[in-house]
């Protein structure tokens, strides 16, 4: 599967156009099928680096490139894959999912203890 096709490098805004605005829309997700991991772009350089959000094992904004996730492995070899049936959406929703199911996790952690 091809990662980012030409209307996707179109439709994501150009790298620092965005980093001002409080919620900047979220254009694409990649994820590693099998995995916790999922990325989520709002800017490109319209070469290989990316910005955006990264759900892994500590949520976080953050540059990646699209030739490090042509790159990854993942179980069974798997490969990173884009979502097709993504709608873009606001970076806050995207945030809110992955933070607030962190919180329960800890809660879920103590309560264990």
């Amino acid at each position: 599967m091809k990662l980012l096709t030409n209307e996707l490098k179109k439709a994501l805004p150009a790298l620092y156009t965005k980093e001002n605005e409080k919620d900047p829309l979220v254009v694409c997700k990649f994820f590693l099928p099998m995995t916790k991991w999922t990325w989520y772009a709002t800017e490109f350089d319209g070469n290989d680096t990316f910005f955006g959000y990264v759900a892994g094992d500590f949520p976080e904004l953050g540059y990646f490139s699209l030739s490090e996730l042509e790159k990854v492995e993942g179980p069974y070899g798997l490969g990173v894959e884009r979502d097709r049936y993504f709608e873009p959406t606001k970076l806050s929703g995207i945030r809110e999912e992955y933070e607030s199911k962190q919180s329960t996790d800890t809660i879920n952690l103590r309560e264990t203890a």
